[in-house]
C-alpha cells in the first residue's frame, strides 16, 4: 500500500460517530490523521483500526475541548504541524431538554464546546494554512440553524454561529488556495441522542440519517467546492432562494432613519 501522504487531517470529536467516520475516509483519500477526543482508549481503538485498514500514520491527542487549556494545545498543533492540511471541527454537544431545563455548567459547556473550540481551532487553522497558501477547513454545523425553535435554543444558536463563522471565513479567504465548508447535517444517527436519553426513531420515525451516508455526502460537496453543504435537502434551489433573499434584504439594513412602521406617532 503507498505510503505517501496527502498531508495531516486534525480531527475533533474522533471518538465516534461524525468525527470517526470522517478519520476513516480520510484516511482512505491518503490523508494521515491527528484524532482529538477526551477518551483516549476508544481514539487509541480508532486509530489503531485505521491504521490496519488503510497504513495511514495515525496521531491522537487527548484533549477535552471545554477546557481553554486543552484547546490552546490543540491550537497550537494546528499552528506549528506543517504537514496538517485539513481540520475537522467535529466536537459537539447537545443539552436534554429545553433551554431552561439546563443549569450554568451545562450551557457553559456547551458554549465553549459548541462556540468557543471551534472558533479558536478555525482561526489557529486558517492563518496556519494561509501563510502556507493552501488548506480546508471542515466546520460541522447543523439544520437547526434555521430552525430555532427546535432542541433548546442555546444548540441551535451554537449550530447558527458555526454557518455564519465558515461564510465569514469562506469570505475572507477567498482565492487564497484555502477553503472552508459548513455541513449542515439534518437529524444523524449518532450517540448524542442516546447520550441524551431521546430515542431518535421516536422523535423523527424514518428521518434519521446513516452518519456513513452524512459524511460520503459531505465529502462530494467538498469535492464540489461548497461553502455550504446540507446533504438531507432534496432541492438545492430552496438553499438558492434562501440565500438570494439574504442579500436581497441587505441593503435595506443600514438606514439613516427607522422604518416608517416604528415612528412614534404624536397627537
Amino acid at each position: 500500500m503507498s505510503k505517501s501522504s496527502n498531508g495531516t487531517a486534525l480531527v475533533t470529536g474522533a471518538s465516534g460517530g461524525i468525527g470517526a467516520i470522517y478519520a476513516e475516509r480520510l484516511a482512505q483519500r491518503g490523508l494521515d490523521l491527528t484524532l482529538v477526543a477526551r477518551s483516549k482508549d476508544r481514539l487509541q481503538e480508532n486509530a489503531d483500526r485505521i491504521r490496519r485498514q488503510t497504513g495511514r500514520t495515525v496521531h491522537i491527542l487527548v484533549a477535552d475541548l471545554t477546557r481553554s487549556e486543552d484547546i490552546a494545545a490543540v491550537a497550537e498543533r494546528l499552528e506549528k504541524d506543517v504537514s496538517v492540511t485539513l481540520l475537522v471541527n467535529n466536537a459537539g454537544m447537545m443539552l436534554p431538554g429545553a433551554f431552561l431545563d439546563n443549569d450554568a455548567k451545562g450551557t457553559t459547556d456547551l458554549i465553549t464546546l459548541n462556540v468557543t473550540a471551534p472558533t479558536l481551532l478555525a482561526s489557529a487553522a486558517a492563518k496556519a494554512f494561509l501563510a502556507r497558501k493552501r488548506g480546508t477547513i471542515i466546520n460541522i454545523g447543523s439544520v437547526v440553524s434555521f430552525l430555532p425553535e427546535m432542541f433548546g435554543g442555546s444548540y441551535g444558536g451554537s449550530k447558527a454561529y458555526i454557518l455564519n463563522l465558515s461564510q465569514s471565513l469562506s469570505a475572507q479567504l477567498k482565492d487564497s488556495g484555502v477553503h472552508v465548508q459548513a455541513v449542515l447535517p439534518g437529524p444523524t444517527r449518532t450517540g448524542i441522542w442516546s447520550h441524551n436519553g431521546m430515542d431518535p426513531d421516536a422523535v423523527l420515525p424514518g428521518k434519521i440519517m446513516a452518519a456513513e451516508d452524512l459524511v460520503d455526502a459531505a465529502l462530494v460537496g467538498l469535492d464540489a467546492g461548497e461553502t455550504v453543504t446540507i446533504p438531507s435537502l432534496p432541492d438545492e434551489a430552496l438553499w438558492a432562494q434562501f440565500e438570494s433573499s439574504r442579500f436581497a434584504m441587505a441593503p435595506h439594513l443600514a438606514q439613516r432613519d427607522v422604518a416608517a412602521r416604528y415612528r412614534v406617532q404624536n397627537g
